[in-house]
């Protein structure tokens, strides 16, 4: 049997710092804390090669007391609590005393610091746990950290850092939440020399939002306010026009501390649902104030999220008052006011229709929402099913088959001298149904092909052969079209630049964070480069940093076929026999990139059971 150790503190500080240290970003993040918890009004953070060379923080705080400078790298040693009842009623960003010695454990840290009172400071070197020492040093008022080399001691860890651009990425991110909640510090960040984020410390939200995320998104917020006698909620909210592919522009913070609870997003999303369509998640910046002893902080290694006592009643606070605000807003947007010669005053008079916009049955609206999400999960099973029906009659070539010329200018005929099995037998089209479906028949089945999810996938694979290729023709654009990103944004780009490089696009850097696109790959037709640009690279920072480039360039292909003729489209009888005809020989005509059906075959003995002539 074996016997019980006791870890000595190099040991346990590197498995502490396995739980708060987890990269750069990491580091960051505990230290703009500590400069918070200072006071500090200004706070510059400097990084090269995405954190891992060197992190340096400078602030203009309270600063350590010189006798305190040695303690400060202990293990859970803080000036935030005292005992165990103080944990009850946080105020601070940082609190467990934790941090400095995690950090120290795995890299080499420099920490000078002065307080007022005294005319120099002091400074301190730990490299990899060990103190190397403590002198006096000429410094500012506040405090200066520089950590170098982490990860130096722990070259597993080395291993899983991301990309320096990924991790520069992650590192713009948190200053960018920590700069909205604290909107009266001056925050600078510059990677690699570069400055990426300014901040003016003005104390109003909005000059920080326009600042961090530009503005286009500037202009598209609604302010949101409501209070309880618990809770208050207060921040902005965007319209559908700046929603996003993911949800890295949502951002939450609980007593000013910045956190992820998806039950809060959730709340947001479902109020959103209810008032407009669509598929993507939606901006916001929200703040909630929140008694300490009605949440506890203290439940993730890095203070990512929180519990509440009550969250049931927290999800329904911020449901209504996202739910009031967008209300409101719609009723705005319905205001009339009528044609002054038909007024008999000489007053104008605003005329309100009177639209109750609050959902039936408000009492089961959450029940409802919760569940919309799973109703389309069943059309897997009728899809492999008539594939496997289609591929029965496989077999046909197209050696002899011409196609027609016809206005679907972008199916073009395929590489000569290549001969594909068709993968369903002709069909005779017998009309078109809703401008959307196409009817036909073969044998004795009847088939409905959706004509825009058909044209997407023969564009889509088209494209994928180009990248595939490298052979992906590009259109000019008369006007370039101008992107303003967010420094997080940028930095993925730059990361993913080469991808987009070879799907197509003609691409130049326009001033520090924006883009100038020049050129777009040719399969897309006239799109709306600026949403097509965002989705594309909205899809890339879901992915990760793991991902091979084919599943990069198949993401971009599958988002490209915006081109593909759309629901409520007429076709002439030409038209629909050759996308058919297109649509036989691609790899695999039966889903679209999406997932969805294309076809759908009902045989004739699934029609005469529906017309109760056979049992």
């Amino acid at each position: 049997m074996k016997r019980i150790n006791i870890l000595d503190i190099n040991t346990s500080n590197k498995i502490a710092a396995g739980e708060v240290v987890e990269g750069p970003s990491s580091v960051v993040k505990e230290l703009l804390e500590n400069s918070i918890d200072s006071g500090a009004k200004n706070i510059t953070v400097e990084i090269e090669e995405g954190g891992e060379k060197s992190i340096k923080v400078v602030d203009d705080g309270s600063g350590i007391h010189p006798m305190d400078i040695e303690k400060a790298f202990m293990p859970h040693a803080t000036s935030k609590i005292e005992n165990v009842e103080d944990l009850e009623k946080i105020s601070t960003m940082g609190f467990r005393g934790e941090a400095l010695a995690s950090i120290a454990a795995v890299s080499k840290v420099t920490l000078k610091s002065r307080t007022e009172g005294f005319d120099s400071g002091r400074e301190i070197i730990i490299n990899g746990g060990i103190s190397k020492g403590v002198q006096q040093s000429g410094c500012n008022l506040g405090t200066t950290v520089l950590v170098e080399d982490l990860f130096f001691n722990v070259p597993a860890r080395q291993k899983f850092l991301k990309s320096p651009g990924r991790e520069a990425a992650e590192i713009s991110d948190i200053i960018s939440r920590l700069s909205l909640a604290n909107a009266d510090i001056s925050f600078k960040f510059s990677k690699n020399g570069k400055k990426s984020i300014i901040t003016y410390g003005t104390g109003k939200v909005m000059d920080v939002i326009r600042c961090i995320y530009g503005k286009n998104i500037y202009d598209n917020i609604i302010p949101i306010e409501k209070h309880s006698d618990v809770i208050s909620i207060y921040g902005y909210i965007g319209n559908s026009e700046i929603s996003r592919g993911s949800r890295n522009n949502q951002s939450l913070f609980v007593n000013r501390r910045y956190v992820k609870n998806r039950a809060i997003a959730t709340a947001v999303e479902k109020a959103f649902k209810s008032f407009i369509t669509i598929n993507k998640f939606p901006f916001f910046i929200l703040f909630l104030d929140i008694f300490p002893e009605f949440v506890d902080v203290n439940v993730h290694p890095a203070k990512w999220e929180v519990k509440f006592s009550d969250q049931g009643r927290i999800f329904k606070f911020v449901f209504d008052a996202v739910h009031e605000v967008l209300r409101d807003s719609l009723r705005d947007s319905f205001t009339i006011e009528p044609e002054e010669e038909k007024l008999d005053s000489g007053e104008m008079e605003k005329i309100q229709i009177p639209v109750d916009l609050k959902p039936s049955n408000y009492e089961n609206y959450f029940k409802e929402h919760y569940e919309e999400d799973h109703k389309n999960e069943n059309n897997y099973n009728t899809v492999h099913e008539n594939k496997y029906d289609f591929q029965k009659n496989a077999g046909y070539s197209y050696k002899d088959h011409t196609v027609p010329k016809n206005s679907l200018d972008q199916m073009e005929n395929r590489i000569e001298g290549v001969e594909e099995a068709a993968k369903f037998p002709h069909l005779k089209i017998l009309g078109q149904f809703h401008n959307t479906y196409i009817i036909a028949e073969a044998e004795d089945n009847l088939y409905m092909v959706d004509q825009h999810a058909a044209h997407e996938k023969i564009l889509f694979e088209k494209y994928r052969k180009s990248i595939q290729k490298s052979d992906v023709l590009s259109q000019i654009l008369v006007t370039p079209v101008v992107i303003e990103l967010t420094p997080v944004d940028y930095s993925y780009y730059e990361e993913n630049e080469d991808v987009f490089k070879r799907t197509g696009f003609n691409i130049e850097s326009f001033g520090d964070t924006a883009l100038s696109i020049r050129e777009v790959p040719m399969i897309l037709g006239k799109p709306d480069v600026k949403n097509l640009f965002m989705d594309i690279l909205d899809n890339l920072k879901n992915m990760g940093s793991g991902e091979t480039w084919e599943v990069k360039y198949l993401a971009i292909a599958t988002l490209a076929c915006k081109a593909a003729i759309k629901a409520n489209d007429h076709l002439s009888q030409i038209e629909m026999e050759h996308l058919l005809e297109e649509l036989r020989f691609i790899e695999d005509p039966f889903t679209c990139p999406h997932g969805r059906p294309v076809i759908i075959k009902f045989t004739l003995n699934d029609l005469e059971k529906k017309f109760k002539r056979i049992q």
